[in-house]
């Protein structure tokens, strides 16, 4: 009797990544476009508060002088 011994090969820590990204088992499916997409909104969030937060005071008229 011959006993066929696997070699199991450590995944990289890409493969786990692509893995856990693709794998539908997740509670939240993230996906390709979601490893794109969740920085971009977040970075795009944070920088329209702080643009809105730090904006310098303006006249909505127009026609006022500044003081």
């Amino acid at each position: 009797m011959t006993a066929i011994l696997e070699r199991r090969e450590s995944e990289s820590l890409w493969g786990r990544f692509c893995n856990w990204i693709t794998s539908i088992e997740n509670r939240l499916y993230i996906g390709w476009f979601g490893v794109l997409m969740i920085p971009t909104l977040l970075t795009a969030t944070s920088v329209f508060i702080i643009s809105f937060i730090a904006a310098p005071p303006v006249d909505i008229d127009g026609i006022r002088e500044p003081d």
